[in-house]
């Protein structure tokens, strides 16, 4: 293997955006204030503590904090603080405080920035009263804040921070972090609109309004020409294709005799196949090698944190479909390594781009997509195999996710954590487990009658005891974006049963089986309301039970999430949101969304 080789945009560690930490004190001199300068202190340099040894930017380094220079005792200093903010690239915002404040004088006042606001709970300074204070001044000035204040008072004297604070902090500033990670990046549309799918009408307001982002748009053409012209680092190229013949193990051709591809022509398209990678991940985060080319222009890029890939048809009746680059791109290794995925949608679906994004800034761990092909009830699991299912975490049948072409090799399952199947960071995966992840791959001669031009399709089973989230952002005309969310698990299928019901559609793809966790009402009273409920052909995939900071980041860009099985009791927004309503918290959600708008601005 070579060596890591991260995205462009991702070597530029300065451009990093960091978290504010704002202590604020009790303006008032003459002894209140100077006995509490030391202990506010000693509380905001124990958060940055905490982030900075919990939380890691993309490229596995730890989160930068900075704390304001001095005490915010009133708007002078709050003011400062602010300017030191800018200078320092913060793109998250804490207030700790110990103690009663003035309000709306310490407050923070930016509009864009993700905020929260700490209250210490302890009865000989009131730092509770300040954060419900300080909260009613953001409801009030439309500036939403999260409000963090722990469950039992402690001692004035007390360093520790509680472990429910610390939840709340570390899933605030992950959320904060993702949010200010995205803005002033790029979606890479290559191409246009695939087969009628609405996901990949690329809507850029959406990106604009919402995420802070912006669409940059190419022509598949670019990669042809680029292919011709020879347009992408020749070294690499052969050290990608030594690599690939090295550990992408062939798999069995399932084309007819009449629609079986010569020797000659599978070869070519293993190269071409490889050139397409090479070039998407240039058109995506740029690569310095082109510049020694003297090809300065096409050096810099997109700047794209993520994109998608048309393909079909228009690209793959003539040329190889993107299956090998989709795979490899979105995996978290290649040729040089392993390193963070670049994330790439198939067929252009921009939509679940942006979910593949938001499950990766959440996780820095690699995404499945997938479609969401079909619910197999356990009455027609019998039926399809002549065999009954029984497993524990399968409450009345299945859903098959199973990409019509690729997906991250490492939701193959062979990592592990904790003894469970996983997908981690790039910066967590042993050489044992990505070689383990490559073994469970084979790659097959792609179907001629759907790819005309060829190409190589992925195939691999996801192990099964993943906790896993499947997530759907869709776009709704007269509303705008809206988040759907299923925590389950994937399960592992007895052989005679994955064969049966796996053999009825394209063998060349990847499968994954998942079971959502069922809570007996509303979309998951059953496995197929589930299935009835989702939005869109497309889903994400994400590692783990994460969905409550998919609810907390959708709320930070005012997006609505109407359908979750996420406990109430692990659901985090913003204060505000209770004053749109407290029993019914799913209209609570849509009424906060549609009253703030966009985090960037109404549409």
């Amino acid at each position: 293997m070579g060596t890591t080789h991260p995205p462009y945009w991702i070597m530029e560690k300065a451009s990093y955006p960091k978290i504010g930490i704002r202590p604020t004190i009790d303006g008032r001199l003459g002894g209140v204030r100077e006995s509490l300068e030391k202990r506010t202190m000693e509380q905001a340099k124990a958060v940055a503590e905490l982030f900075t040894s919990n939380l890691h930017y993309p490229d596995g380094t730890p989160v930068q904090c900075v704390i304001a220079s001095t005490c915010i005792g009133g708007v002078a200093e709050a003011a400062a603080c602010a300017e030191q903010f800018k200078l320092d690239n913060i793109g998250v915002s804490l207030t700790v405080t110990p103690c009663w404040c003035y309000g709306s004088e310490t407050m923070d006042m930016d509009p864009h920035t993700p905020k929260a606001v700490w209250g210490f709970n302890g009865t000989e300074r009131p730092g509770a009263v300040y954060l419900a204070a300080v909260l009613a001044g953001h409801t009030q000035k439309g500036l939403p804040a999260f409000g963090i204040y722990g469950k039992d008072v402690q001692a004035a004297t007390a360093t520790g921070i509680p472990a429910d604070v610390q939840e709340k902090l570390l899933s605030f500033a992950q959320c904060g972090l993702a949010v200010a990670l995205m803005r002033g990046k790029s979606y890479l549309s290559i191409g246009g609109t695939s087969m009628g799918i609405a996901g990949s009408v690329v809507n850029p307001a959406m990106w604009e309004k919402w995420l802070g982002m912006r669409v940059e748009a190419v022509d598949m053409s670019e990669i042809a020409g680029r292919m011709r012209k020879g347009w992408y680092d020749p070294d690499e190229f052969k050290t990608a294709m030594a690599w690939v013949q090295k550990h992408c193990k062939e798999g069995k051709d399932y084309n007819s005799p009449q629609t079986t591809r010569p020797r000659e022509q599978l070869d070519q398209e293993w190269e071409d196949s490889v050139k397409m990678a090479l070039i998407t991940r240039d058109l995506m985060a740029g690569n310095p090698a082109l510049e020694k080319m003297k090809l300065g222009e096409q050096a810099h890029g997109h700047n794209a944190i993520a994109a998608g890939f048309q393909g079909q048809r228009q690209w793959t009746d003539h040329f190889p479909n993107g299956d090998f680059m989709e795979a490899i791109l979105n995996s978290s290794f290649d040729w040089n390594g392993k390193r963070p995925p670049y994330l790439l949608a198939t067929e252009n679906d921009a939509l679940n781009g942006a979910g593949m994004l938001f499950g990766w800034l959440l996780t820095h761990s690699a995404q499945i997509f997938a479609d969401l092909r079909t619910y197999w009830s356990l009455e027609a699991i019998e039926k399809a195999s002549g065999h009954s299912l029984s497993h524990p975490d399968v409450g009345d049948g299945i859903l098959h996710l199973i990409n019509s072409g690729p997906a991250a090799l490492d939701g193959t399952g062979e990592q592990k954590r904790m003894g469970e199947p996983a997908m981690k960071p790039f910066w967590e995966i042993t050489d044992a487990e990505m070689n383990r992840c490559l073994e469970a791959t084979t790659w097959h001669p792609s179907i001629t009658e759907y790819f005309p031009g060829g190409g190589w399709s992925t195939r691999y089973r996801t192990k099964g005891g993943m906790p896993a989230t499947m997530i759907r952002l869709n776009l709704v005309d007269g509303l705008g974006p809206a988040l759907q969310i299923a925590e389950g698990r994937t399960i592992d299928l007895p052989d005679a049963i994955h064969d049966a019901l796996d053999q009825r559609t394209n063998p060349t793809w990847p499968t994954t089986w998942f079971a959502p966790n069922l809570t007996g009402t509303g979309a998951f009273r059953s496995t197929y309301e589930v299935m009835n409920h989702w939005g869109a052909n497309h889903c994400v995939m994400t590692c783990g039970h994460v969905g409550h900071l998919y609810i907390t980041l959708a709320s930070m860009l005012r997006i609505p999430v109407y359908m979750h099985n996420v406990g109430e009791n692990r659901i985090f927004r913003p204060s505000a949101w209770r004053a749109f309503g407290t029993a019914d918290l799913e209209g609570a959600d849509f009424r906060a969304c549609a009253n703030y708008g966009p985090l960037y601005g109404k549409v």
